[in-house]
């Protein structure tokens, strides 16, 4: 019985094996943007309290908790985030992972690291975001407004927008231009994060799938 028993933890185990492997990247991701919502949960200043009010209001987020940019005369700048949407009881889903990426022009001379969080507040900006590829702005019918460092935290000027962009910016650049950033899904981490393959909407609308990795982020989002 006992020789039972250890075959069948040992099948057990090596079943087990190839997720467990498959996801470190990803849920580092994921532990990276629960860091970054606790930052918004405890931050004292305007900003921060701007974007409680707007995360409880909102139907989805995208965390990018590194937006690096790097750049002389022409600059570009890139990073991995997570998309989590909220239903009608406020229960958050798993995370589908993103790409966003954007380019700039101007006398640019640095490297900058910076948190980004996106608050798509309308089902029409969750709805372009499902696409497999959507630049932010105009050209795709959002309205975008920046909250942050330099930018107005108040919403009487930005009032209506589809996506409101909170950023926290360090180095030469003073701040985040999202502005004609392009947003795409990373499948491939949605399949190893989930164990097989699955569309973003598959994720955060129909939620189909779920990671226990990510239950810390998602009662995070809850508790703003």
């Amino acid at each position: 019985m006992r020789h039972l028993a250890l075959s069948a933890a040992i099948a057990v185990t090596l079943a087990a094996a190839p997720f467990a492997q498959a996801a470190p990247d990803q849920q580092q991701a994921v532990d990276e943007a629960l860091n970054v919502v606790r930052e918004i949960h405890n931050g004292g200043n305007d900003i921060a309290a701007k974007a409680r009010e707007l995360i409880r209001r909102s139907r989805a987020v995208l965390i990018v908790p590194e937006l690096v940019k790097a750049g002389f005369i022409f600059g570009a700048q890139g990073g991995t985030g997570v998309l989590l949407a909220r239903d009608g009881k406020r229960n958050w889903s798993d995370p589908a992972f993103y790409d966003l990426g954007a380019g700039s022009f101007g006398f640019q001379i640095g490297v900058e690291v910076s948190k980004v969080v996106l608050i798509i507040m309308s089902d029409k900006a969750l709805n372009a975001v499902m696409e497999n590829k959507v630049k932010l702005g105009a050209e795709a019918g959002l309205a975008v407004a920046t909250l942050g460092a330099g930018a107005e935290a108040s919403t009487t000027t930005n009032a209506g927008a589809d996506i409101y962009v909170i950023a926290e910016a360090k180095g030469l650049f003073g701040g985040v231009a999202i502005e004609g950033g392009v947003m795409s899904p990373r499948h491939e981490w949605d399949a190893a994060y989930y164990g097989r393959d699955v569309s973003a909407r598959d994720i955060v609308i129909r939620r189909s799938v779920s990671n226990p990795g990510a239950a810390a982020l998602r009662r995070a989002l809850r508790e703003i």
